[in-house]
């Protein structure tokens, strides 16, 4: 077992809980900040991993124990004594707008530290998109640039889901063409 310090990257992190939960059964998919981290090269970083679930509380707590994860009061959120970055639960199912997934169509992405269950790039910025158009989060919509500037996006799919959700073609378009912009 791999033992978390200060200088575990979210990256590593990520991959350890991931086979943690994976191991206990439980399916977990990691997504928001932290995804983005992962697929923009760390150009955005994140505080926190949120790995979207409907397992129970208790035993992601299980799951994670072990690994010296302790619950924060009243929280669906665990943290480590030696890191800053802690793990939050968001609630299943994984889904972007209206559109939903079940958490066992998620990818899981081999990394230099192992597999992880994470949505795929085309998903992330979907997920940004959605917090953009519904929320008017600029920064969201910079970290669907970061993520399709560095990873390959299925414009095709996106397209369609964007038309489903009712966000205008035009703003993925415009992630398109700032991601082209930017160098790809």
């Amino acid at each position: 077992m791999t033992e978390i310090s200060s200088g575990t990257s979210l990256e590593e992190l990520a991959v350890i809980v991931s086979g943690a939960l994976e191991r206990a059964g439980i399916t977990a998919t990691l997504s928001g900040g932290a995804a983005v981290t992962i697929y923009a090269d760390n150009e955005y970083l994140s505080g926190d991993l949120d790995f979207v679930t409907n397992a129970r509380m208790v035993r992601l707590e299980e799951a994670l124990a072990p690994l010296g994860f302790i619950r924060q009061a009243g929280a669906r959120q665990l943290r480590h004594p030696d890191t800053e970055l802690y793990v939050e639960f968001p609630p299943g199912p994984l889904a972007f707008g209206e559109t939903t997934l079940a958490g066992d169509d998620t990818a899981m992405l081999v990394t230099q530290y192992g597999p992880l269950r994470i949505v795929t790039p085309t998903q992330l910025v979907m997920d940004r998109l959605a917090a953009f158009t519904h929320w008017h989060d600029g920064q969201s919509y910079d970290q669907a640039v970061m993520v399709a500037r560095r990873q390959d996006i299925d414009w095709g799919e996106l397209g369609v889901w964007a038309d489903r959700e009712g966000i205008e073609t035009s703003v993925v378009e415009r992630v398109r063409r700032a991601s082209v912009k930017d160098g790809r």
